[in-house]
C-alpha cells in the first residue's frame, strides 16, 4: 500500500508541475503526446490524427525501453524512431497498467529538464 501512496503522490506533484506549465491538467494521452512529441523532436504546428497516435506509440516506447521493454531500432527517413521489443510486458489488470505507466512517466520526467 505504502508503494502506490508514494506513487499517487508523485503523480500529483507532476501533474501541479505539469498544470503550472500548460494552464490545465492533462490526461494521461497528453501526456503520452507530449512526451512523444519530445522525443519525435518536431514540433508541427498541427498532427494527423495518425500521427497522433504515432507520437503515443513512440512515447510509450520511450517509456518501456527504459526498463528494457524497448529499444530504438531506427529512424526512418521522415524523421520517425521505431523500436523493436525486447521482452512481453507482465500480465496486469488496468489499473495495474495505469500505475506501470506512471510509474515510467514520473522516471521519464525525473530524468529531464522541466
Amino acid at each position: 500500500m505504502q508503494a502506490n501512496d508514494d506513487l499517487q503522490s508523485r503523480w500529483w506533484k507532476l501533474e501541479e508541475k505539469l498544470i503550472e506549465r500548460f494552464g490545465k491538467k492533462p490526461d494521461m494521452e497528453t501526456i503520452l503526446f507530449l512526451i512523444g512529441i519530445q522525443e519525435f523532436g518536431d514540433i508541427k504546428a498541427k498532427f494527423t490524427k495518425e500521427q497522433k497516435q504515432d507520437l503515443m506509440h513512440i512515447a510509450t516506447c520511450s517509456l518501456l525501453a527504459q526498463s528494457g521493454y524497448y529499444e530504438l531500432e531506427g529512424v526512418d527517413e521522415e524523421g520517425w524512431p521505431h523500436f523493436r521489443q525486447l521482452k512481453s510486458l507482465p500480465v496486469m489488470n488496468l489499473h495495474e497498467q495505469e500505475n506501470f505507466l506512471k510509474d515510467h512517466i514520473l522516471l521519464y520526467f525525473d530524468q529531464q529538464e522541466f
